[in-house]
């Protein structure tokens, strides 16, 4: 396992990120505290989760993977895991965070945090990421800005602001932002060196074969402003494990249960990537998934790729791309397919 310096921060991140979206509504208990076991284990010492979660988010089960979290980390030597969440943006309809409203202002920074901090056992967190912007962006598979679609929302020096309170009071170490624009990076970055705000030190997009955006404007933001990448779908939903090649739709498996957390994943050209993809890694001799998860891990602005299981033999499998180097003939054959097949799940 190596081991990265996330941006400007003093943290030290495993190159694999445990996600934990899962747990509380797919896992149990046993079985997420199973899979950190095995994890820290074999060496992963970064741990990320939200407020929002488990996913599908519920009224019923919000907080649940926090609480899951927090029931295992008391029990550990704090210092020794890095632990992120996120604070829940406007504009998704989730009524039932705090009640609503979401906006990242100086109230709702304070019940977030303070109620993410009690789920989690912990005084601190060392790592509190936005979720998504407070603003409008087109997230979550859409590509195009309609201005139509523009909210009021919190300036992004109210948030720094907000933000800022609780670092200087040590409940959280460094700020980061997730799902978020080459403009919103960059204003947060501007702002925060113009007023003596706190640095964003990190950036949790999407980012995996079949969504390679991350690495045009993003990743030239991040080049001069150390503002790296937390990649989050390595796997795409489990698609490129190769589970979904041919219509299948296994019983456990998250889109079969949730379907319509697959509607980026229906979109033309997505199920010929995969097939292309699945093939290349099969003719190197990896698995499909083995194969994808290196693929991340080996970016440049890339500080830590985040994993998420449903069983253990799946984060094994994950956990062991850290072993695995692809070679440069294997990466230009996946240029290949990308240039034929661009961005099809965005």
């Amino acid at each position: 396992m190596e081991y990265r310096r996330l941006g400007s921060s003093e943290l030290s991140v495993s190159e694999i990120c445990l996600g934990t979206m899962t747990w509380g509504e797919q896992n149990s208990e046993a079985q997420a505290h199973e899979q950190l076991d095995y994890a820290v284990s074999a060496g992963v010492n970064f741990i990320d989760v939200a407020e929002m979660y488990p996913v599908p988010p519920r009224g019923e089960t919000q907080g649940r993977s926090e609480t899951v979290l927090g029931n295992w980390l008391k029990r550990q030597q704090r210092s020794k895991v890095i632990v992120a969440t996120k604070i829940t943006a406007p504009g998704r309809g989730f009524g039932w965070v705090r009640g609503g409203p979401t906006a990242i202002d100086r109230n709702s920074v304070r019940e977030a945090l303070d109620g993410s901090l009690k789920r989690l056992q912990t005084d601190y967190v060392d790592l509190y990421q936005i979720h998504w912007p407070d603003r409008y962006v087109p997230a979550f598979g859409k590509s195009f800005y309609d201005p139509a679609q523009e909210r009021p929302t919190i300036p992004i020096e109210e948030q720094l602001e907000a933000l800022a309170e609780p670092v200087r009071s040590g409940k959280i170490r460094y700020i980061g932002l997730s799902n978020e624009t080459p403009w919103g990076v960059m204003e947060f970055v501007r702002l925060a060196r113009e007023l003596a705000l706190p640095k964003v030190v990190s950036v949790q997009n999407a980012y995996n074969l079949l969504n390679r955006v991350f690495e045009t404007a993003l990743a030239e933001v991040h080049r001069h402003l150390d503002v790296p990448l937390l990649a989050y779908s390595p796997l795409a939903f489990g698609h490129l494990s190769g589970k979904y090649l041919n219509g299948n739709q296994p019983a456990a498996a998250r889109l079969t249960r949730f379907p319509a957390f697959g509607q980026r994943y229906s979109r033309v050209n997505v199920a010929e990537a995969v097939a292309e993809y699945s093939a290349l890694a099969q003719a190197a001799g990896l698995t499909p998934a083995t194969m994808a998860v290196a693929f991340v891990r080996s970016r440049w602005f890339a500080a830590s790729t985040i994993i998420g299981a449903t069983t253990t033999e799946q984060l094994q499998e994950n956990i062991a791309s850290t072993r695995v180097n692809l070679e440069e003939s294997l990466l230009k054959a996946i240029d290949d397919v990308h240039q034929r097949f661009p961005h099809p799940a965005l």
